[in-house]
């Protein structure tokens, strides 16, 4: 089954300095028949205001996936991480038995903008944990790039192990073959690309299952995530 979500239809949050389009269902936004896709249960594309951000907070027995798209993204955890994640550089956090964060952007002056994502694990009661590689010279190769796994194969390990992410940065006219899984989502974060005979702009997404031999097309310089699940 191809499902195509064009942008505009995303859950939407807007506050003085939050702009946030939520794929699923996100907080006070509910529909019970969009929950989730396969194993992902949130793909939220925010931008925060300069100097702003979510202030501290606690999380449980989730895999927390931040990719951010441009800016500086600043993270403290109750586990003692202090980092700033910027475009290139993959973040994963455990949530596990419990652990509290906060994120803000780190830049008084530009927006920060971001994608998290959200994935069961396949087992709760871990240890809180955190990761982070940077993976720009990856994403200079060209097509994609496995960026997160629980087999072990990947830039950063994910407690899950049926779901994988990619992400390909990709110039006008280069193709990629799309992961084949029980479950694909496929998320056009920036520019357009073409796939069949229909045209996703940047914030179109595609919900694929048990689908296979399926290809995209760059139209524009473009960022695409593609998470893989069971």
């Amino acid at each position: 089954m191809i499902d195509l979500r064009h942008a505009k239809t995303r859950f939407h949050t807007s506050i003085d300095w939050l702009d946030s389009w939520h794929s699923f269902s996100f907080g006070e936004h509910r529909d019970a028949k969009n929950v989730n896709h396969g194993l992902l249960l949130v793909n939220n594309d925010d931008i925060v205001a300069p100097g702003r951000g979510f202030g501290t907070h606690g999380h449980r027995d989730m895999e927390i996936v931040t990719w951010v798209l441009r800016g500086e993204l600043e993270h403290q955890d109750s586990e003692g991480n202090h980092a700033i994640i910027r475009p290139g550089l993959a973040q994963r956090m455990s949530a596990g038995t419990g652990i509290r964060h906060s994120e803000r952007n780190a830049s008084a002056t530009d927006d920060l903008r971001l994608v998290q994502m959200w994935v069961l694990p396949d087992e709760n009661g871990i240890r809180p944990g955190y990761e982070e590689a940077d993976v720009t010279e990856l994403l200079r190769g060209g097509g994609l790039v496995k960026i997160a796994s629980g087999t072990g194969d990947a830039a950063i390990s994910i407690h899950q192990r049926d779901a994988a992410l990619y992400v390909a940065r990709l110039v006008a006219g280069e193709r990629i073959d799309v992961p084949e899984a029980a479950h694909v989502h496929v998320f056009v974060a920036v520019g357009a690309v073409t796939f069949g005979d229909q045209l996703l702009d940047e914030g179109d997404a595609l919900r694929l299952t048990d689908e296979a031999g399926l290809a995209l097309e760059a139209n524009e310089r473009s960022e695409v995530i593609i998470w893989a699940t069971a």
